[in-house]
């Protein structure tokens, strides 16, 4: 190697003294609509209808019918959470009421998409839990369904407005990194509670299930520039559970990469990373956990450590709702809209088409969840 060939002793592999800047002011927290809020109607009150209902509560929103196949369980919601909705023993009843305007879908996909169809076609707006589809044909469809319809079509990645997630995105989208060279996420965490579990029969856990979260994050970064995935899953030593609790996934981008690793058997020590870098600076956030994060935005002009507020939950459900009643205001698709998701779900299901065949698998080229 010639004497001029560069910082041999560190190979430029070192950082900088840079100056403390002011962190840009970017919209990460959750919206909200400014004079709309129409009445609201949930079709599935599982598990999951808890962290919808409760956000909903806090921001002022009224849920003022709610349905589930056991009656039961909807009246336990609405006593907790909206005391008074009232119960009614067909979701159809719903879709007739004119005063309700926006469905809030939680059941379970191969439920689903009937029940959007459904509340598409009586012209409600929807939100539909996620995943929004496990076939991309029927989501374009539904997508065709709204807008011939007139209504918008939202989809519950609510992870999309964990505070760190979404000022990395929107520092993103406002340019302050320049366009994206990379993406790289790395968590470590315990997934073993879900042995014994309904969520301990889904063959792809990790990759798709908890995973879809941060394709769909990398998604609304990237946009169509994602061209294919190659992925791998194994079983953690020791882990209890059925089902692989580790895996990865590469993603080849146009003109650029990321990479995505899940370390779901990890006892000890959790952590997550993400680190993204721009052609005019880069984002990195870290913390022991999900909800405990601090993002850095390095660029030229020095490191800007945002004071970010909020959390994963309940923000995100917030954020998810609140962006719909906000597109619906100014007429306008959502940001987390069904087409979009649509991208989202192209990488989740070529991972698990990867993972199965081994192979690197191009974006788009699975149509729907491999079985």
């Amino acid at each position: 190697m010639t004497e001029d060939a560069g910082d041999t002793d560190t190979y430029a592999l070192k950082s900088a003294d840079l100056p403390e800047i002011a962190a840009p002011d970017v919209p990460y927290r959750p919206p909200a609509p400014k004079t709309y809020h129409p009445k609201i109607g949930m079709i599935g009150t599982g598990g999951i209808s808890a962290s919808h209902l409760d956000a909903y509560r806090a921001a002022g929103w009224e849920v003022a019918a709610l349905w589930n196949r056991t009656r039961a369980k909807a009246e336990a919601k609405a006593a907790e959470y909206c005391p008074g909705a009232r119960i009614d023993d067909d979701w159809q009843a719903m879709l007739t009421d004119p005063e309700i305007e926006v469905i809030d879908i939680t059941l379970h996909p191969e439920h689903r998409a009937p029940v959007i169809r459904a509340a598409l076609k009586a012209g409600k707006h929807v939100l539909s839990q996620k995943p929004f589809v496990t076939d991309l044909d029927l989501g374009e469809d539904l997508v065709k369904l709204a807008q011939d319809q007139g209504v918008k079509l939202a989809v519950n990645q609510n992870g999309r407005w964990a505070p760190y997630k979404a000022f990395m995105r929107e520092a993103v989208r406002a340019g302050h990194i320049g366009k994206v060279i990379s993406a790289h996420i790395a968590i470590h965490w315990d997934h073993g509670w879900t042995a014994g579990t309904p969520f301990d029969q889904i063959e792809d856990l990790i990759l798709y299930d908890f995973g879809v979260h941060w394709f769909d994050f990398l998604a609304s970064m990237v946009g169509d520039r994602a061209q294919s995935v190659f992925a791998s899953a194994a079983q953690a030593a020791g882990q209890a559970n059925k089902v692989p609790l580790l895996a990865q996934a590469l993603v080849r981008l146009n003109g650029g990469q990321a990479s995505l690793v899940f370390d779901g058997g990890v006892l000890h020590g959790p952590r997550d990373t993400t680190y993204v870098a721009g052609t005019k600076g880069s984002l990195v956030s870290d913390g022991p956990d999900l909800g405990a994060q601090s993002v850095t935005l390095t660029t030229k002009a020095g490191r800007a450590v945002p004071k970010l507020e909020g959390a994963w939950f309940n923000d995100g459900f917030r954020g998810a709702m609140g962006e719909l009643l906000l597109a619906i205001e100014e007429d306008r698709e959502p940001s987390n809209g069904a087409a979009e998701n649509l991208r989202s779900l192209a990488l989740a299901f070529a991972a698990v088409a990867s993972r199965q065949s081994g192979r690197e698998v191009e974006v788009g080229a699975a149509r729907s969840v491999p079985g």
